[in-house]
């Protein structure tokens, strides 16, 4: 989940069942439905036109020759937050069965169109939201109620759906023909500040941890919050190490590059970014600068490239900026008049269509962490159901393909498409559960306190 204010002050309805969307919605879901072609070159022929048809069927048939022996593992989908957001977790009254195209606002995320995009891995996000410094006391129990919902929901689907818990079950897994559910927990407020709570969190299934969320924590800094600590406190070092531990997946999606710098410095095993893409090619601080892109390869970690708008596009970044500083005036001039500012908001936004990003886009972003990184070091992230609409040609689960085939037709052979896919991730899963055992056979659990790590006050 990526913090959208715009977005999430809207609000959702409650537990009553999803009404079909209307034919607006539904005109524009049907016209992005379809595969995305490479651009015609100027002046092609008919013939040019159906030669690159020809030659983009059978790069889909080889992208899907590598998916059946390879499971695509996504490392973010927050379909587990739409749950709690639009139903309050009653499992049954959101079907992944159903076409979910159909209800308003669609998701993105149901089993025909996981199926549709040869899906083999996914790590479900178990989040929740941060909007204070530090978070708030309930926090561990919000995300135990996540863990909750996402188990329910693998087991609700158990022909499709199978928890893993490790590389070996992955593989095990997709090769049954079942998607391998993975837990993520997104956002280190859920420990409160806590290892004891940490190793309870994993026991409960949680593979990774994203260091913090959108607000910095009082043991490391945020990407998005004013920096308090330059990185990581002494207690955030004993949190990373004690995930060292324990075998899980230290997450640097969210947090800041001191932050990243800090956990690089100290981890045992390889990092993730669950959902990030290339700082260098969209100036977003939430993405990886160069520097962090050399550690990263170093460490044997992988950055999963994600597909959020404003990550992915500059123009999309930039139109947010405009967006939010022409609202503050309005805010400043109409103070008190929530009205008034929603009407100038729509004036604006009627005026200034907002642009969208492209699964082109997408893939420049790959093309430059293979560049800085290497090609072993880049997996997918998407962020489905957990952003505004995705770019065009990556509208939803089902268009993974279509990225891989773009790759395809820049050069990427099918064993790097694999290496991408999958096998990264997957490399790095098994580093990390080997770096565990070695742990675990000289390290005892820690149970140092943050007001002794980090002294009182913290």
């Amino acid at each position: 989940m990526t913090f959208m204010p715009d977005i999430s002050s809207r609000g959702w309805p409650g537990r009553a069942r999803w009404h079909v969307s209307c034919a607006a919605t539904l005109a524009l879901v049907a016209a992005l439905a379809g595969p995305v072609a490479s651009p015609p070159a100027a002046g092609a022929s008919k013939d040019d036109a159906a030669a690159s048809a020809a030659r983009d069927a059978k790069l889909r048939k080889q992208v899907q020759r590598v998916l059946k022996r390879t499971p695509l593992i996504d490392g973010h989908n927050d379909i587990p937050w739409q749950y709690r957001r639009r139903v309050k977790n009653h499992l049954d009254e959101l079907d992944l069965r159903a076409d979910l195209t159909q209800i308003d606002p669609p998701t993105h995320t149901d089993i025909d169109r996981l199926r549709a995009g040869m899906v083999g891995g996914q790590f479900w996000s178990v989040y929740t939201p941060i909007s204070t410094y530090g978070g708030k006391p309930d926090d561990t129990r919000i995300v135990l109620e996540q863990i909750d919902l996402a188990r329910r929901m693998i087991d609700k689907y158990d022909d499709v759906l199978e928890l893993a818990l490790t590389a070996k079950d992955v593989r095990r897994i997709h090769r049954r023909g079942r998607i391998a559910s993975l837990l993520g927990l997104e956002g280190g407020h859920a420990i409160s500040d806590s290892l004891a709570v940490l190793r309870m969190l994993y026991g409960a299934g949680a593979r990774y941890m994203t260091l913090t969320h959108s607000k910095g924590l009082a043991w490391a800094d945020s990407a998005t919050d004013t920096a308090k600590h330059d990185g990581l406190t002494p207690f955030g070092i004993e949190v990373v190490r004690e995930m060292n531990r324990l075998g899980m997946l230290v997450d640097l999606s969210h947090v800041s590059t001191a932050t990243m710098r800090d956990a690089l410095d100290v981890t045992r095993a390889p990092v993730i970014f669950s959902h990030s893409s290339a700082r260098a090619v969209v100036p977003h601080p939430r993405n990886v600068p160069d520097d962090i892109l050399l550690r990263v390869a170093k460490n044997g970690g992988v950055v999963m490239v994600t597909f959020f708008p404003s990550y992915v596009s500059e123009a999309v970044r930039q139109y947010g900026n405009d967006r939010r500083a022409h609202q503050s005036a309005l805010d400043e001039r109409l103070a008190g008049d929530e009205d008034a500012v929603a009407a100038e908001m729509t004036t604006w936004a009627e005026a200034n269509p907002a642009p969208r990003p492209t699964l082109h886009q997408v893939a420049d972003h790959i093309d430059h962490i293979r560049h800085v990184a290497g090609i072993d070091h880049i997996g997918l992230g998407g962020d489905y159901d957990g952003m505004p609409p995705g770019p065009v040609g990556l509208e939803d689960v089902s268009t993974y393909p279509e990225l891989f085939v773009e790759l395809m037709r820049r050069g990427y052979t099918t064993s790097a498409i694999g290496r991408i896919a999958g096998n990264n991730v997957l490399r790095v899963m098994t580093r990390a559960e080997e770096v565990a055992r070695e742990l675990q056979a000289t390290e005892s659990p820690r149970d140092i306190l943050i007001e002794e790590a980090d002294g009182t006050g913290s």
